[in-house]
């Protein structure tokens, strides 16, 4: 204990020191230790207070928090089967001490006499929300309940812990365990040269001749984009779509079936109509029929924009190469082809302008332009992996804003996708402003010999999102931390992330740094004008995949899944209104439907859409006053990246816009008006 490295202080995470044998006793103590400074809150004999009582319980278990943050956040971007194994045993110990807590009669107690009084306190608006959030963390988790119904509870959420970590580990060993091996070099045809080393290289790593493609986005997307054969896509994308669905040791069907009636069982026992229900009553959209409704608008106007794109494409994959009907895999192919025809621009133009390199310098120096953030890469901090990149945020006077990580390329230790996370959170404690550490961790191409990574303009739109949000994390500037940073309303969160995609489009900005990585040109002019003109292209069909997801969601979490009798067959159902492909018996999306099943997206993915909403018309106002206007950028720093949850989110937002948002922004700007 005395050498662990996860006990003794520390500023950045001592990743160098630890080893996976110092998690678990680590985890365990800390457990202990908390606990103690909760019983010293409850075994105060004054009367409770908002500062002996919920200031207190706020400060608890810091370094529990940031030891549990580390773990996690390796489980995700550099696991193993033993960091798997200990994340099986740490789960159910983490859903146990916070379930002790939530329960602890003399804690709620205590916390409830706060609550009653709260009316006659002068407390400030941060700590008003403050002890609402802790009152409702309480109550709408158990803490009114009966001790039969507190156990029953607490089964039900260790037994949720340990599933959605196997749902997880199921995926991930699903990814690394499919390969496409090809030896023939004709099968490669239509491939960019770069996708084709990159394949030589994946096959080179793996000890085989020819060329390797999997199912990490890099290797995966470029692959059912480009490749001419039509059979070798059609083998990728059905085995992607079937992780998890294989009735195998690997399969996930049991595991939805019972997170989502576990969820629902939950909901019930805490006196709520569903687990949407439950999810909901602490978001903007408030209610599930009101998320449904704003599908169902929303699906209303992109249906008939989505059908016709779609008629369009059918058509012009027959014209070219006389296909009667699209299939899944046909779908990025032709998309690509007609994108290229209309427009006369494809990735592979783009990409030699958007070295990984330059376009972080980009966001960067987009941060610096709007709110004053300078950053230097520094090699004094330890990492967990050497790919990852490091950096001391610092503003205008010097000051430094942030510690930031940023891992960018697939490795067999690391979940698809994109994220942003935080290994310490922003406070102001004892009168001093406890800077944050955040990390973003993506799946971009790796360099190649001949290349270094350039991305696609998916790519680029990615990074500035997941920047988005590690923006809202290291400009916090809160008392709290369990209301700083990215600590809001899941339909808010989204908002900082998604905003900063619209710059990607701007020839202001892509001027600052989309050069070519041979020649040091800037992006020609005409680029740009496609690249705006394309921003809109199959944007119908677009947002009827973004609603069939965000629909799926609520059918498994806005009802009582217990008369489900399988999964393929409910999710069919579910998609029924927003079907324009035929379906793929072997594919099931739910199986491995990490955001809702694993992550934090249960009954909450709508809230991707939801954001756009808020995103469009908070970026029409930097569109009318510049987009790099720095009035406008001091009011979305000031009044959403620094305040974190401390104020109900619509009327931050209202604070910074000077109004409601509308959703004609959004309608308007994927044309679909």
């Amino acid at each position: 204990m005395k050498n662990n490295p996860l006990l003794q202080p520390y500023n950045t995470a001592p990743f160098s020191k630890i080893e996976n044998a110092h998690f678990l006793p680590a985890i365990s103590k800390l457990i202990e230790e908390t606990k103690v400074e909760i019983d010293t809150i409850t075994s105060n004999n004054e009367a409770p207070t908002f500062k002996n009582t919920i200031e207190a319980l706020e400060n608890t278990g810091e370094q529990l928090d940031r030891a549990t943050s580390i773990f996690f956040n390796l489980n995700s971007a550099e696991t193993n089967d033993e960091i798997q194994k200990i994340a099986q045993e740490v789960s159910p110990m983490l859903t146990e001490f916070s379930n002790d807590m939530l329960l602890n009669e003399a804690l709620f107690k205590r916390i409830k006499t706060v609550y009653n009084q709260k009316n006659s306190l002068s407390l400030s608006e941060e700590q008003r929300m403050l002890l609402d959030k802790k009152y409702k963390a309480f109550s709408r988790n158990g803490a009114n309940l009966s001790e039969e119904k507190k156990t029953e509870l607490r089964k039900i959420d260790t037994d949720l812990s340990k599933l959605s970590l196997t749902f997880g580990e199921n995926v991930l060993a699903e990814t690394n365990k499919f390969e496409l091996h090809i030896t023939d070099e004709k099968d490669l045809s239509g491939l960019p040269e770069g996708v084709i080393e990159a394949a030589a290289q994946t096959a080179e790593e793996k000890g085989k001749e020819g060329w390797v493609f999997t199912l990490d986005y890099p290797s995966y997307v470029p692959f059912l984009t480009y490749a001419n054969n039509r059979e070798l896509r059609k083998k990728m994308a059905i085995a992607f779509g079937a992780k998890g669905f294989h009735n195998d040791a690997l399969d996930n069907q049991q595991n939805v079936l019972q997170i989502a009636t576990l969820r629902h069982q939950r909901a019930k026992l805490l006196g709520y109509k569903s687990h949407a229900h439950f999810v909901l009553e602490e978001r903007m959209a408030e209610t599930p029929e009101k998320v449904k409704s704003f599908l169902n608008e929303l699906l209303e106007k992109a249906k008939p924009a989505a059908q016709k794109e779609f008629d369009e494409l059918t058509a012009f994959a027959k014209e070219l190469d006389g296909i009667g009907h699209l299939e899944k895999w046909d779908g990025a192919y032709y998309s690509e082809k007609q994108k290229q025809k209309l427009f006369n621009l494809d990735d592979e133009k783009l990409k030699p302008y958007f070295e990984l390199k330059n376009v972080i310098n980009g966001v960067f120096t987009v941060a610096q332009k709007l709110y004053g953030l300078h950053f230097e890469e520094v090699q004094n901090i330890d990492k967990y992996h050497a790919d990852v990149k490091t950096y001391e945020v610092k503003d205008d006077e010097g000051e430094l804003v942030a510690i930031f990580y940023a891992d960018f390329h697939p490795r067999a230790g690391k979940r698809n996708g994109a994220w942003m996370t935080s290994y310490k959170t922003q406070q102001i404690k004892d009168g001093k402003n406890d800077r944050p550490h955040i990390s973003i961790v993506c799946n971009f191409t790796k360099p190649t010999a001949s290349k270094p990574s350039l991305l696609t303009f998916n790519e680029v739109t990615t990074l500035f999102h997941e920047f988005g949000h590690a923006l809202h994390g290291m400009l916090a500037n809160t008392h709290y931390p369990s209301l700083s940073g990215t600590s809001v309303y899941w339909d808010f969160v989204e908002l900082p992330s998604q905003i900063l995609e619209n710059w990607c489009y701007e020839k202001e900005t892509l001027e600052l740094f989309a050069t070519h990585y041979k020649t040091g040109e800037v992006i020609p002019m005409e680029y740009v004008e496609k690249i705006k003109d394309s921003a809109t292209f199959l944007e119908g069909m677009a947002t009827l995949r973004q609603l069939s997801f965000g629909m799926l969601d609520m059918a498994w979490h806005g009802s009582d899944p217990s008369g489900i009798k399988g999964v393929k067959a409910f999710e069919v159902a579910a998609f029924d209104d927003t079907q324009l492909y035929p379906d793929v018996k072997e594919n099931c999306m739910s199986t491995s439907f990490s955001h809702i099943f694993q992550g934090g997206y249960s009954a909450g993915y709508y809230s991707y859409k939801w954001a756009e909403v808020l995103d469009a018309d908070a970026f029409a106002l930097f569109k009318q006053e510049g987009i790099f206007n720095k009035k406008v950028a001091d009011r979305f720093k000031g009044f959403v990246l620094s305040q974190g949850g401390t104020m109900d989110p619509m009327e931050l937002y209202i604070k910074f816009r000077g109004q409601k948002p509308d959703p004609e922004a959004l309608l308007k700007r994927a044309g679909l008006l």
